[in-house]
């Protein structure tokens, strides 16, 4: 669809380009401009499907910044010809939202048309104001395309989810952060084109790892070398110049860039490595950089079931009490709790068996696909069932010695003996790995 045409509003029509933000000019204008989403947008992609067949359907969006979520949603209603407008929850409240509804709604009168309205962070909207889209994508008034960085099944809510299909965008690879840059360094029209770029191979490589597959942020780091030569025709890209760029645009454009994803691992890592100062360092580095308090409680909850497991039960019941905790009291009240379970996280033994052991029977649930059952755990509530051996012959537990029958055997035939959980010796673990061990005995025996 022709961005001059009258279906697009007018805070969304083409404006003078040399007033444009360098990532705005440069945003793809079709399928042939994107680079990256192969897994969607593919030969046999389920978006390329719909953008190149104009089949517009609610959707989110889920993926790091900037992946292409907005140009999707617009490379959708341009081919579909359908009216696109969009709001961001930033920004917005029921007062946006209620605009956005009734100029849908006048375009379903005057056209027919159904409208793609396109929601920005749409994980910033309450409850509330989520449940105030579902009626109109019931009767068919929108198209609701909603995009975010945070995980929907925590940030979205059901009754949303269920009327939507969620599309996961991942962060661009090196090389398509390298097409960007190319592409960007010589269009003349949109791009930086217009100047003559010495731009050495291992400094382009460089500018692309930088930007942690966030296309958008590597377009803004051109556009600051763009700044930083000034009217130079002729620009030698040197290291020492990339590196102020780089350096001094860590945290400028998105608090949920690299900066963000590195403090979180450095967290995450003083936990597994029982540094509870460091723990305590980074906590605070993301909370005073801007970081919802919300998505740290729900990695620790990560981290007490990945990192400390059976070593330590009740690391899992506090990491939720301390989520529980911010919830009620919200900032920066509750981020004490955050703090007093970080430390007894990195404060206390740690197995991560559990972890690999569940790895590693998901990797067998994979090779070999649904093993049926076997006869003798089978359930037999009919009298068919029992009749064909249904439960026959099984052993209950509890009438055994010890409440453990030594001979029966839970997995598939092709999987018997296969042993996944390896307990360690460290904190309650060691008792479970005792008991185990007793019990394998009596197997042996």
């Amino acid at each position: 669809m022709n961005e001059q045409d009258p279906l697009f509003s007018s805070h969304n029509r083409l404006e003078n380009e040399l007033f444009k933000p360098l990532a705005d000019r440069m945003r793809p204008r079709s399928l042939d401009e994107f680079f990256g989403q192969s897994h969607l947008l593919g030969q046999r992609g389920p978006l390329r499907a719909a953008i190149e067949g104009g089949h517009v359907h609610s959707m989110i969006f889920w993926g790091p910044p900037g992946t292409g979520k907005t140009t999707l949603a617009r490379l959708l209603a341009q081919t579909s010809n359908t009216p696109f407008e969009s709001i961001s929850a930033v920004l917005s409240g029921v007062k946006e939202i209620r605009a956005a509804i009734e100029q849908a709604q006048q375009y379903q009168r005057n056209a027919g048309q159904r409208m793609v309205l396109f929601v920005d962070e749409v994980h910033r909207f309450n409850k509330a104001q989520q449940d105030a889209f579902l009626p109109h994508i019931e009767d068919g008034t929108i198209f609701f395309i909603g995009a975010t960085t945070e995980n929907p099944s925590f940030e979205l809510n059901n009754a949303l989810l269920s009327r939507v299909r969620v599309y996961v965008l991942k962060a661009l690879s090196e090389q398509d952060i390298l097409h960007v840059i190319e592409r960007t360094l010589t269009d003349s029209t949109r791009g930086l084109g217009g100047k003559s770029w010495e731009f050495p191979d291992e400094l382009r490589l460089q500018l692309a790892k930088s930007v942690d597959g966030d296309a958008r942020r590597a377009l803004n780091f051109l556009e600051m070398l763009a700044d930083l030569v000034g009217e130079d025709t002729t620009v030698t890209v040197q290291s020492s110049l990339l590196n102020d760029v780089i350096s001094g645009g860590a945290r400028r454009f998105d608090k949920y860039g690299e900066a963000f994803y590195d403090q979180m691992s450095a967290l995450h890592k003083s936990v597994r490595g029982s540094d509870p100062d460091a723990a305590l360092y980074w906590l605070a580095c993301m909370l005073e950089g801007g970081c919802d308090p919300q998505y740290v409680a729900r990695r620790v909850v990560r981290m007490a079931s990945e990192d400390v497991g059976n070593a330590d039960p009740r690391a899992l019941s506090l990491a939720l009490n301390a989520w529980d905790v911010q919830q009620r009291l919200g900032s920066p009240e509750g981020e004490l709790a955050l703090a007093q379970v970080l430390v007894y996280l990195a404060s206390v033994p740690k197995s991560n068996a559990v972890y690999v052991a569940y790895q590693q029977a998901v990797q067998d649930a994979k090779t070999y696909g649904s093993l049926p059952v076997p006869l003798h755990l089978r359930n037999a509530p009919t009298q068919l069932m029992k009749t064909l051996d249904y439960g026959k012959n099984y052993r209950y537990a509890h009438d055994e010695a010890h409440g453990f029958a030594a001979e029966e055997n839970y997995l598939p035939e092709p999987l018997t003996g296969r042993v996944y959980y390896q307990p360690t010796d460290r904190g309650l673990e060691k008792k479970i790995s005792e008991r185990l061990q007793f019990l394998r005995s009596l197997k042996r025996q």
